[in-house]
């Protein structure tokens, strides 16, 4: 069986780019504040939002590893092809603008038997189907089948909750409970990815998500061990 390990990072497009519509139903909620402070203290938190959905944000990173082969690969938001290896993991990183980035994903999916991820369900999966959809990319398999058959997408989020059936941590919680080097070591996380991205730090973020999809494959190897 082949399997490949995979994660996503996501940047909200600019604010203004969204159509008043669209602005509009995003910050709707903002209304129930009963005071003009609370409401754009509302306001501000509810644009961050968009960065979680795929019609108002972007792909700028895709990290992958192939667990047979014990390689990785990370793809990050660049307009030069640019190619490095890392020193600390072995992993290769190359630049691509996002629809290749997109592309290449679903080509190294239709090559593998099951795909793990953190969460995939609830974020990466349905968000790279839809944005795969805006920008003309035929998804090359449907990774959102029936919930509880594993054999193609594991979700470990899904599995070491027991399908919502127990109380579910971050990736982070899960690392630090199991012993695992969790991709927070070296002060950067998901929340900062946003803040990362606006000051031209993109190859760090490649980084992170090299280091996430690693620590997400080791949880993979202590669930199959011992709770398969």
């Amino acid at each position: 069986m082949k399997r490949l390990v995979f994660d996503i990072e996501t940047v909200g497009l600019p604010w203004e780019s969204l159509a008043p519509s669209q602005q509009e139903y995003l910050l709707r909620d903002a209304e129930k504040e009963k005071t003009q402070k609370d409401k754009e203290k509302k306001q501000e938190e509810l644009k961050e939002w968009r960065a979680l959905y795929p019609f108002t944000s972007k792909v700028v990173v895709i990290g992958m590893y192939y667990i047979e082969q014990q390689k990785g690969y990370v793809y990050f938001e660049s307009e030069t092809e640019e190619v490095w290896q890392s020193e600390e993991t072995g992993f290769y990183y190359k630049g691509l603008p996002e629809k290749e980035i997109l592309q290449k994903f679903w080509e190294f999916a239709s090559k593998v038997d099951q795909l793990v991820t953190f969460n995939g369900r609830g974020f990466d999966v349905p968000f790279l189907m839809l944005r795969s959809a805006m920008l003309g990319i035929k998804p090359s398999k449907n990774l959102m089948g029936n919930r509880f058959d594993s054999k193609m997408h594991l979700d470990l989020l899904e599995q070491l909750s027991f399908y919502g059936g127990f109380r579910k941590f971050n990736l982070d919680f899960y690392c630090h409970g199991f012993g695992i080097k969790t991709p927070k070591s070296k002060d950067v996380s998901g929340a900062e990815v946003k803040t990362m991205y606006e000051e031209g730090r993109i190859k760090e973020i490649a980084e992170y998500c090299g280091r996430d999809i690693y620590a997400t494959y080791q949880l993979y190897e202590i669930w199959k061990e011992f709770l398969e």
